[in-house]
């Protein structure tokens, strides 16, 4: 009996092969790409730890170091963006998307700072918005075509949160190196930035849970900032008025 002919195509496995050996290409690639991205990240994020025993007068100093660590990972996310974009957005996103929010962080901690005047004027306290990340990183923040390589809303709010805790840190840090005015700029900081996700309509779980979190950060920096109003260190509310009245 003669054996029946079979209507597959070998073919089709040889494409399938092809493209398998392409997609491994690709991850391989990316990969490369953001354990660069990574290291590059872990340099600015070890120069920006120096802020907790740095006095206020040498951030100048410590930003620049920062600033030209930064335009390490501006090399490397334009060397991502070129290669992502040939590729549906939300096929690979997910290999990169931790190491884009640290560099987020430490670009809108530099800028908090006071560095990154290319995209505003410096000052202790700025927040960069997500347009200003955008810039810093020379990528796209909003897209109609969403396959395309770009910096999230989600990105931005999920790095905020990380930055609330850095803050939360150099509040108490910067009581041992003396400064006692900073812990005040950081409390009302981060209680606007709580403030702010209150407002929104958070549906993803993740950046959910992450907001509720920076309450913590407000009642550390909060209770830093009660520690020293109780010691006199500051000046409490209506402090000075009370003075003028007096003379």
């Amino acid at each position: 009996m003669a054996s029946e002919s079979t209507l597959l195509d070998p073919s089709i496995f040889e494409y399938l092969k092809d493209n398998l050996e392409e997609e491994s290409r690709i991850r391989e690639t990316l990969t490369q790409i953001i354990q660069r991205l990574e290291r590059s990240v872990a340099s600015a994020q070890a120069l920006l730890s120096r802020v907790h025993s740095t006095p206020r007068s040498r951030y100048p100093t410590l930003v620049a170091q920062v600033e030209t660590a930064i335009q390490e990972q501006v090399s490397v996310i334009g060397e991502l963006n070129e290669l992502a974009s040939q590729h549906p957005y939300y096929k690979y996103n997910s290999k990169w998307a931790r190491a884009i929010q640290n560099a987020i962080s430490s670009a809108i901690v530099c800028a908090w700072l006071g560095g990154l005047p290319s995209v505003g004027t410096p000052s202790l306290g700025r927040l960069l918005t997500l347009e200003e990340i955008g810039a810093v990183f020379k990528v796209p923040t909003h897209l109609k075509d969403r396959d395309a390589f770009h910096i999230t809303l989600e990105e931005y709010l999920l790095s905020l949160t990380d930055v609330t805790h850095e803050l939360s840190r150099l509040a108490t840090n910067a009581v041992t190196m003396g400064d006692f005015e900073l812990p005040l700029t950081i409390s009302a900081f981060i209680k606007d930035l709580f403030a702010g996700f209150q407002l929104l309509n958070l549906k993803n779980d993740i950046l959910r849970k992450r907001a509720d979190a920076v309450k913590y950060d407000v009642k550390r920096v909060e209770d830093v900032v009660y520690d020293l109003s109780l010691r006199g260190l500051i000046k409490r509310a209506g402090e000075g008025d009370t003075e003028m009245k007096s003379e």
